[in-house]
C-alpha cells in the first residue's frame, strides 16, 4: 500500500512540475522579469541537484562547489571566445572539463573526512577564484573577466537569445538531470552511495569500494555543476572571478540543508527559497539577510532534516534494500 500511494504522489508531482513548466511562459511571456527569474530559479536547482549528488547521497561535506561552477563557465568563455567553439559544442564539453578537473584535484584528498574534508573544499574554492583573478595566460581577463560569449545557436536563424529562449533551455536540463538523477538514486551505485552515507565502515565491510564511489559522486556533482556554468555564461555573455566566492557554495549548501539532504523534490524548494525569497523580499533589501538568518535558525530548530526529507522508509521499499542504521551515541559494541 506504502508502495503504490508513494509511487501516486510522484506522479501526481511530476504532472504538477511539467504543468508548471508549460504554463509560465503563458503568465510572464510580457514579463522578461519574471522569466530571467525563472531563469536563475532553473540554475540554482541544477546546482542544487549536482551538490546534492555529493553532500545529500554520500554525505561529503563540499563547501567549495562553486569552483566547478566556474571551470564550467570559463572553459566555455575561454574556447568559445578565443577559439570559436560554438556554445552548444560546448556544453558536453563543459561537462566533461568540470569532471576532469575535479578527478585530478580530488583524487588526492578524497579519504579526508568531516571537517576536514569541509575546509580543504573551501581553500579549493577560493584557490580557484584567485587563479582566474591573476589572469594565468592571459586567458582569464582577470577580475573583468571575459565578454562577449556567444549565445547558443543551431543554425544562423535557429539562436536562443531571448528570456524565455533561455528559460525553455535551462528547464530542459532540469527535466533531464532530474530523470538520470531519479534513475541513479534506484541503480546499484545509488545504494552504494546510501549505504557509505548511513556507515562507511559497514559499506567497506560488504564489499563497498568506499574510495570508489565517493569519488564518483564528486566527478558526477562536479560535471553538472559545470553544465550550469555553460548554461549561465550564455546568458549572461560575461563571467568574472565575482560570480563564483564562497558565499556562492555556502548558498548551494544551503539549498540542499533547506531542502532535504538526498530528496530532489527537497532540492527544488531549497533553490525555490535560495532565489525567490530575495526577489520577494527585495522591497526590504535592508533586512533581507536577517529575514533570511531568522528563517534559517527556525528551520532548524523545526524542520531539521529539511523542509522535504528524503524518507529512509521509501528508499527500502523502491530498492528493496535495507540500509545499515547508525548506532546510537553512548551504545556499546558493534552496530
Amino acid at each position: 500500500m506504502g508502495r503504490i500511494s508513494t509511487s501516486f504522489l510522484n506522479g501526481r508531482i511530476v504532472w504538477l512540475v511539467i504543468a508548471g513548466f508549460l504554463l509560465f511562459p503563458l503568465i510572464g511571456m510580457r514579463n522578461e522579469y519574471l522569466l530571467d527569474v525563472a531563469f536563475f530559479f532553473g540554475i540554482y536547482v541544477i546546482l542544487g541537484l549536482s551538490l546534492n549528488i555529493v553532500l545529500g547521497e554520500v554525505g561529503l561535506f563540499d563547501l567549495g562547489h562553486a569552483a566547478f561552477y566556474a571551470i564550467g563557465a570559463y572553459a566555455t568563455g575561454i574556447l568559445n571566445t578565443l577559439y570559436g567553439v560554438p556554445i552548444l559544442v560546448m556544453l558536453p564539453l563543459s561537462f566533461i572539463a568540470a569532471a576532469l578537473f575535479a578527478y585530478l584535484v580530488v583524487s588526492p584528498i578524497i579519504h579526508l573526512k568531516g571537517d576536514y574534508l569541509c575546509i580543504v573544499t573551501i581553500g579549493l574554492g577560493e584557490i580557484i577564484r584567485l587563479v582566474l583573478i591573476n589572469n594565468p595566460f592571459g586567458m582569464t581577463g582577470g577580475s573583468n573577466g571575459i565578454v562577449g560569449i556567444d549565445n547558443p545557436s543551431l543554425t544562423q536563424w535557429l539562436v536562443v537569445d531571448t528570456s524565455l529562449d533561455f528559460y525553455f533551455l535551462v528547464w530542459i536540463v532540469v527535466g533531464l538531470s532530474i530523470l538520470g538523477l531519479v534513475r541513479l538514486q534506484q541503480s546499484r551505485i545509488g545504494r552504494a552511495w546510501n549505504c557509505i552515507r548511513e556507515d562507511e565502515v559497514a559499506a567497506e565491510a560488504s564489499g563497498i569500494n568506499v574510495r570508489a564511489y565517493k569519488l564518483l559522486a564528486f566527478v558526477l556533482g562536479a560535471a553538472l555543476a559545470g553544465v550550469a556554468g555553460n548554461i549561465y555564461a550564455s546568458k549572461m555573455m560575461v563571467i568574472s572571478p565575482h560570480s563564483f566566492t564562497f558565499m556562492e557554495s555556502a548558498l548551494l549548501f544551503c539549498i540542499v540543508l533547506i531542502g532535504g539532504m538526498g530528496s530532489i523534490p527537497g532540492v527544488l524548494i531549497g533553490a525555490a527559497v535560495i532565489s525567490l525569497f530575495p526577489e520577494i523580499f527585495r522591497p526590504f533589501a535592508m533586512y533581507r539577510m536577517l529575514i533570511f538568518g531568522l528563517a534559517m535558525i527556525l528551520m532548524m530548530i523545526f524542520r531539521p532534516g529539511g523542509i522535504w526529507p528524503r524518507k529512509r522508509g521509501a528508499i527500502e521499499r523502491r530498492t528493496g534494500f535495507r540500509l545499515p542504521k547508525m548506532p546510537e551515541q553512548g551504545a556499546s559494541g558493534n552496530p
